[in-house]
Protein backbone atom coordinates (compact mmCIF):
# COMPACT_ATOMS: atom_id res chain seq x y z
CA UNK A 1 0.00 0.00 0.00
CA UNK A 2 3.07 2.27 0.76
CA UNK A 3 4.10 1.67 -2.74
CA UNK A 4 0.96 2.69 -3.83
CA UNK A 5 0.94 6.08 -2.18
CA UNK A 6 4.35 6.54 -3.14
CA UNK A 7 3.83 5.72 -6.88
CA UNK A 8 0.89 8.05 -7.28
CA UNK A 9 2.48 11.00 -5.39
CA UNK A 10 5.42 10.44 -7.77
CA UNK A 11 3.39 10.17 -11.28
CA UNK A 12 1.40 13.27 -10.27
CA UNK A 13 4.32 15.18 -9.90
CA UNK A 14 5.62 13.65 -13.25
CA UNK A 15 2.27 14.11 -14.89
CA UNK A 16 2.71 17.98 -14.00
CA UNK A 17 -1.39 18.85 -13.71
CA UNK A 18 -1.52 21.73 -13.69
CA UNK A 19 0.73 22.79 -16.21
CA UNK A 20 -1.11 19.94 -18.68
CA UNK A 21 -4.26 22.15 -17.96
CA UNK A 22 -2.77 24.89 -18.40
CA UNK A 23 -1.84 23.38 -21.83
CA UNK A 24 -5.17 21.75 -22.19
CA UNK A 25 -7.09 25.34 -22.34
CA UNK A 26 -4.88 26.93 -24.47
CA UNK A 27 -5.38 23.81 -26.96
CA UNK A 28 -9.18 23.46 -26.37
CA UNK A 29 -10.15 27.42 -26.40
CA UNK A 30 -12.40 27.58 -29.06
CA UNK A 31 -14.08 24.27 -28.38
CA UNK A 32 -17.49 23.51 -26.34
CA UNK A 33 -17.48 22.00 -22.97
CA UNK A 34 -18.42 18.99 -24.74
CA UNK A 35 -15.53 18.43 -26.95
CA UNK A 36 -13.52 19.52 -24.45
CA UNK A 37 -14.39 16.81 -21.83
CA UNK A 38 -14.15 14.38 -24.82
CA UNK A 39 -10.87 15.31 -25.64
CA UNK A 40 -9.59 15.02 -22.02
CA UNK A 41 -10.65 11.74 -21.90
CA UNK A 42 -9.27 10.55 -24.99
CA UNK A 43 -5.76 12.33 -23.78
CA UNK A 44 -5.80 10.73 -20.83
CA UNK A 45 -6.82 7.18 -22.25
CA UNK A 46 -3.80 8.10 -24.26
CA UNK A 47 -1.66 8.40 -21.56
CA UNK A 48 -2.38 5.19 -19.95
CA UNK A 49 -2.00 3.34 -22.95
CA UNK A 50 1.43 4.76 -23.80
CA UNK A 51 2.20 4.16 -20.04
CA UNK A 52 1.29 0.70 -20.01
CA UNK A 53 3.22 -0.76 -23.63
CA UNK A 54 5.96 1.53 -21.52
CA UNK A 55 5.79 -0.43 -18.23
CA UNK A 56 5.48 -3.97 -20.13
CA UNK A 57 7.36 -3.49 -23.58
CA UNK A 58 9.32 -0.24 -23.39
CA UNK A 59 12.87 -1.52 -23.06
CA UNK A 60 12.61 -4.41 -25.70
CA UNK A 61 10.62 -2.24 -28.14
CA UNK A 62 12.91 0.14 -27.91
CA UNK A 63 15.46 -2.00 -28.11
CA UNK A 64 13.94 -3.94 -31.22
CA UNK A 65 13.40 -0.69 -33.33
CA UNK A 66 17.00 0.94 -32.43
CA UNK A 67 15.67 3.95 -30.31
CA UNK A 68 17.39 5.15 -27.54
CA UNK A 69 15.88 6.95 -24.73
CA UNK A 70 17.98 9.99 -25.85
CA UNK A 71 16.70 9.74 -29.22
CA UNK A 72 13.32 9.81 -27.73
CA UNK A 73 14.19 13.27 -26.25
CA UNK A 74 15.66 15.04 -29.42
CA UNK A 75 12.32 14.08 -31.27
CA UNK A 76 9.75 14.62 -28.57
CA UNK A 77 11.73 18.11 -27.97
CA UNK A 78 11.31 19.26 -31.33
CA UNK A 79 7.65 18.31 -30.95
CA UNK A 80 6.74 20.12 -27.91
CA UNK A 81 9.19 23.30 -29.52
CA UNK A 82 6.81 23.71 -32.53
CA UNK A 83 3.75 23.42 -29.96
CA UNK A 84 4.99 26.06 -28.24
CA UNK A 85 5.84 28.44 -30.99
CA UNK A 86 2.46 27.53 -32.19
CA UNK A 87 0.87 29.23 -29.14
CA UNK A 88 3.32 31.93 -28.86
CA UNK A 89 2.48 33.17 -32.35
CA UNK A 90 -0.99 32.94 -32.63
CA UNK A 91 -2.51 30.86 -29.28
CA UNK A 92 -3.71 28.02 -31.93
CA UNK A 93 -6.08 30.24 -33.15
CA UNK A 94 -6.12 27.86 -36.52
CA UNK A 95 -8.12 25.72 -34.74
CA UNK A 96 -11.60 27.79 -35.17
CA UNK A 97 -10.57 28.79 -38.75
CA UNK A 98 -11.17 24.98 -40.58
CA UNK A 99 -14.33 23.14 -40.14
CA UNK A 100 -15.01 21.05 -37.43
CA UNK A 101 -14.30 17.98 -38.85
CA UNK A 102 -11.08 19.28 -40.50
CA UNK A 103 -9.80 19.89 -37.08
CA UNK A 104 -6.49 18.80 -35.72
CA UNK A 105 -7.02 15.88 -33.01
CA UNK A 106 -4.63 17.44 -30.20
CA UNK A 107 -5.99 14.69 -27.86
CA UNK A 108 -2.88 12.42 -28.63
CA UNK A 109 -0.50 15.04 -30.04
CA UNK A 110 0.75 17.16 -28.20
CA UNK A 111 -1.65 16.34 -25.43
CA UNK A 112 -1.21 12.95 -24.11
CA UNK A 113 2.18 13.12 -25.55
CA UNK A 114 4.66 14.57 -25.02
CA UNK A 115 2.79 16.53 -22.36
CA UNK A 116 1.39 14.54 -20.42
CA UNK A 117 3.94 11.49 -20.95
CA UNK A 118 7.10 13.53 -21.49
CA UNK A 119 10.43 12.53 -21.77
CA UNK A 120 10.80 12.54 -17.65
CA UNK A 121 7.96 10.26 -17.70
CA UNK A 122 8.67 7.84 -19.85
CA UNK A 123 12.61 7.47 -18.34
CA UNK A 124 10.14 6.69 -15.10
CA UNK A 125 8.24 3.91 -16.54
CA UNK A 126 11.03 2.33 -18.04
CA UNK A 127 13.35 2.07 -14.89
CA UNK A 128 9.52 1.01 -13.08
CA UNK A 129 8.76 -1.56 -15.76
CA UNK A 130 12.30 -3.18 -15.34
CA UNK A 131 12.49 -2.75 -11.46
CA UNK A 132 9.08 -3.58 -10.13
CA UNK A 133 8.38 -7.29 -10.40
CA UNK A 134 4.92 -9.35 -9.15
CA UNK A 135 2.82 -7.35 -6.90
CA UNK A 136 5.00 -4.18 -6.50
CA UNK A 137 3.99 -3.87 -10.44
CA UNK A 138 0.72 -4.14 -9.72
CA UNK A 139 0.85 -1.50 -7.14
CA UNK A 140 3.33 0.81 -9.28
CA UNK A 141 0.66 0.64 -12.13
CA UNK A 142 -2.26 2.00 -9.78
CA UNK A 143 -0.73 4.69 -8.50
CA UNK A 144 -0.03 5.83 -11.79
CA UNK A 145 -3.55 5.05 -12.68
CA UNK A 146 -4.64 7.06 -9.82
CA UNK A 147 -2.13 9.98 -10.77
CA UNK A 148 -4.09 10.10 -14.11
CA UNK A 149 -7.59 9.88 -12.51
CA UNK A 150 -6.80 13.26 -10.61
CA UNK A 151 -5.30 14.79 -14.04
CA UNK A 152 -8.69 13.77 -15.87
CA UNK A 153 -10.64 15.76 -12.83
CA UNK A 154 -8.80 18.88 -12.98
CA UNK A 155 -9.08 18.51 -17.32
CA UNK A 156 -12.74 17.78 -16.58
CA UNK A 157 -12.54 21.29 -14.54
CA UNK A 158 -11.02 23.49 -16.69
CA UNK A 159 -13.77 24.98 -18.16
CA UNK A 160 -14.89 26.87 -15.01
CA UNK A 161 -10.86 27.79 -14.71
CA UNK A 162 -11.69 29.56 -18.39
CA UNK A 163 -14.26 31.64 -16.61
CA UNK A 164 -12.30 32.37 -13.92
CA UNK A 165 -9.68 33.31 -16.05
CA UNK A 166 -11.52 35.30 -18.65
CA UNK A 167 -10.37 35.65 -22.21
CA UNK A 168 -7.72 38.13 -22.23
CA UNK A 169 -6.51 35.90 -18.92
CA UNK A 170 -6.53 32.47 -21.38
CA UNK A 171 -4.53 34.42 -23.92
CA UNK A 172 -1.96 35.59 -21.74
CA UNK A 173 -2.04 32.01 -20.29
CA UNK A 174 -1.84 30.53 -23.74
CA UNK A 175 1.42 32.74 -24.43
CA UNK A 176 2.96 31.89 -21.14
CA UNK A 177 2.72 28.19 -21.54
CA UNK A 178 3.82 28.81 -25.49
CA UNK A 179 6.95 30.12 -23.74
CA UNK A 180 7.41 27.56 -21.05
CA UNK A 181 7.02 24.91 -23.69
CA UNK A 182 9.91 26.23 -26.06
CA UNK A 183 11.89 26.43 -22.78
CA UNK A 184 11.09 23.06 -21.70
CA UNK A 185 12.16 21.82 -25.60
CA UNK A 186 15.24 23.15 -25.47
CA UNK A 187 16.23 21.93 -22.29
CA UNK A 188 14.92 18.20 -23.62
CA UNK A 189 16.58 18.28 -26.89
CA UNK A 190 20.28 19.81 -25.09
CA UNK A 191 19.38 16.80 -22.49
CA UNK A 192 19.12 14.75 -25.16
CA UNK A 193 22.36 15.73 -27.56
CA UNK A 194 24.29 15.63 -23.71
CA UNK A 195 23.14 12.28 -23.74
CA UNK A 196 23.94 10.78 -27.70
CA UNK A 197 27.31 12.78 -27.39
CA UNK A 198 28.30 11.07 -24.17
CA UNK A 199 27.57 7.63 -24.96
CA UNK A 200 29.07 7.70 -28.43
CA UNK A 201 32.36 9.45 -27.26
Amino acid sequence: MSLLITTWIKFSFLFAPFFVVSMFLSLTRNDSRAERRSIANRAVFAAFCISLVLFFFGTPLFEALGITLNSFRIGAGILLFLSGVSLVRDGVRHNAEVPNEQREDVSVVPLALPTIVGPATIGAILVYGAELKGLDLAWGIGGMVLALGCLLALLHMASGIERLLGRTGLNILSKITGLILSAMASQIVLTGIHGFMLRNL
